[in-house]
């Protein structure tokens, strides 16, 4: 009895061990491959040999652009000779602040946020400055905190592209305006712009605006939800839908099918997903807003391991957080629309086969 005593004790000891460690998450190396494998350095302090530890603390990895976000910013900070640690918090707010303090106390030196909510986000900025680690905004602004540095798209100028897509193709009548997630502060800052363009027309009576909600999550069954309420709204009089995302769009579209009405009126989106782009190959959707991944998660690796090495960083504005101005960087965003879908096909972002798929061949663009 003595002999399995010993033994059932040390299998409640094992059983105890994994549990605890399944609760502290999953660190990866923020390679394709490991998503769910622990990093390369050792586990209690995020170090391997001395190299500069960057931790990558996502909103979520759901989403294509996401991943293609993860995998170019990994690949420049080893390329720089650095390593980097990532969590998503698969679009939870506590979890999202439980896994940057993880990342905090395994002691990285520069910690990115791509926040969920820009103001539940805001204690991550505080605890990291108290382990004396540098917080760099990625993509989407943390408010009402003392961040560092921020690197992202002219927010605003997104939304009015946006806008200016859909007005082109329906300068009069009803509008729609499908938006993001409220607590994103990206999504305010691409309302903002497409209403620079939306409210002036609708002042001068060209167009109404006749239906204006954020969509939860950015998910697209929200979005598949206030369009089809919008629909309803207006018995179906809708002339143009400037949609916040891709995926909003594509909610938007599907309310839109279901009414006969797909690829009869203009439909915004943003970040060039694949589905999208198909769609805009197909004539369902108007355009999207092509932000070059490489190009933001490449600046913000070098930005990372300079932060680390304490190097000064160059900056090109500052964004107002509601609290402080912050040092910023802001990159050009791309109108794509199905003339110029050949952009991403030469920027590698996409595959002629893969865009055109649903497209007969005899109509594919010459290679």
């Amino acid at each position: 009895m003595r002999k399995y005593g010993h033994l059932l004790r040390l299998s409640l000891a094992a059983l105890l061990l994994a549990s605890s460690l399944a609760g502290c998450g999953v660190v990866s190396d923020g390679s394709a491959n490991t998503k769910n494998s622990a990093g390369t350095g050792n586990a209690a302090t995020g170090k391997d040999d001395g190299k500069i530890v960057i931790g990558l603390s996502m909103d979520t990895l759901k989403e294509e652009r996401w991943q293609k976000d993860r995998d170019i910013f990994s690949a420049k900070v080893k390329e720089l000779g650095g390593d980097v640690k990532v969590l998503a918090a698969n679009g939870d707010d506590a979890t999202q602040l439980s896994q940057a303090e993880q990342l905090i106390s395994q002691g990285v030196d520069v910690l990115v946020v791509i926040a969920h909510n820009a103001e539940a986000t805001a204690p991550i900025v505080e605890k990291a400055h108290k382990e004396g680690i540098k917080v760099i905004a990625y993509d989407r602004m943390i408010n009402n905190a003392e961040v560092d540095y921020y690197i992202s798209f002219d927010n605003v100028r997104v939304g009015e592209l946006q806008a200016q897509a859909v007005i082109d193709q329906a300068p009069k009548g009803n509008i729609v305006y499908i938006g993001g997630a409220d607590t994103d502060n990206n999504a305010h800052m691409f309302k903002t712009g497409a209403m620079n363009i939306l409210k002036p027309l609708e002042e001068k009576g060209d167009i109404k605006i006749v239906y204006d909600q954020f969509s939860k999550d950015w998910k697209p069954e929200e979005a598949l939800k206030n369009m089809e309420n919008a629909l309803t709204a207006v018995k179906n009089d809708v002339q143009g839908v400037v949609a916040a995302n891709d995926g909003t769009a594509g909610g938007a579209i599907q309310a839109l099918t279901a009414q006969g009405m797909a690829g009869k009126i203009p439909v915004s989106g943003q970040d060039a997903d694949l589905a999208a782009v198909q769609r805009i190959a197909e004539g369902t959707q108007q355009m999207t807003v092509y932000k070059p991944i490489k190009s933001i998660a490449t600046k913000a690796a070098e930005m990372a391991v300079a932060a680390a090495k304490g190097e000064d960083i160059a900056t090109d504005t500052s964004v107002y957080n509601g609290k402080f101005d912050v040092p910023s960087v802001l990159l050009d965003p791309i109108p794509v629309s199905k003339d110029e879908l050949s952009i991403l096909i030469e920027d590698g972002f996409h595959k002629l086969e893969d865009v055109y798929k649903n497209v007969p061949k005899d109509q594919w663009p010459q290679q």
